[in-house]
């Protein structure tokens, strides 16, 4: 039997309410990972790309071994390593950074 008309205790509605704003706090969280995350990846792509294509034109060793696919694989695993790390990192990092004002605003 479900009760519709009955009025939450004040402990429910804090319950409620902080439940919300944790919700938005892991959003906002993970939000700042994609975005570090993304801002990474690009950058690891940029230091990726240009020595391995010269590589691959410049070397006879490169040049004999590594063909598009191995030069695709290789920016693109640095890529995306740099991205899952650095959004893991910032990720952890602000929810740490998010636990301890928490703490701090619930002793004072």
């Amino acid at each position: 039997m479900a009760k519709h008309n009955v009025a939450r205790s004040p402990l429910e509605q804090t319950t409620l309410a902080s439940l919300d704003q944790k919700l938005a706090m892991a959003k906002r969280c993970s939000h700042e990972g994609v975005v570090a995350g993304a801002k990474a990846a690009v950058m690891a792509t940029i230091a990726t790309a240009i020595p391995t294509l010269a590589s691959a034109r410049m070397l006879p060793w490169a040049r004999a071994n590594l063909n598009h696919t191995a030069q695709a694989l290789i920016i693109s695993t640095v890529a995306g390593a740099a991205y899952f790390i650095v959004a893991d990192k910032t990720v952890l990092a602000t929810a740490r950074k998010n636990s301890f004002n928490q703490r701090s605003n619930i002793e004072a």
